[in-house]
């Protein structure tokens, strides 16, 4: 069964499934072995909304252990590194205080 919100749901870059852990609230992420983990780093990566809502499926139903999944966009820098996406998942990642870039 799929919900009003995962058949609107637009990808327009690449995209991961993340969630907070029940025990503790951290940050996690799906992985492509179907499993959670606390490094971006490893979080399966998805470009196309068909990929991202079967992600996201296998990661509502197997949310023992995760809370409040949803989809969230992330960057690919040049060396294929994963990194956040938007402001949002910035904080997520690194908490509420974070070094800005330097002013021109």
């Amino acid at each position: 069964m799929t919900s009003p919100l995962q058949q609107k749901l637009k990808i327009t870059g690449p995209s991961i499934v993340t969630a907070n852990r029940t025990s503790d609230g951290v940050v996690i992420y799906r992985t492509p072995s179907k499993d959670w983990s606390t490094e971006l780093s490893e979080a399966a990566v998805v470009r196309t909304a068909d990929d991202a809502k079967a992600l996201w499926a296998e990661a509502i139903a197997d949310d023992l252990g995760a809370v409040g999944s949803y989809i969230a966009p992330v960057q690919i820098g040049s060396d294929g590194a994963i990194g956040p996406g938007n402001f949002r998942e910035t904080i997520r990642l690194r908490g509420t205080t974070f070094a800005l870039p330097a002013s021109a």
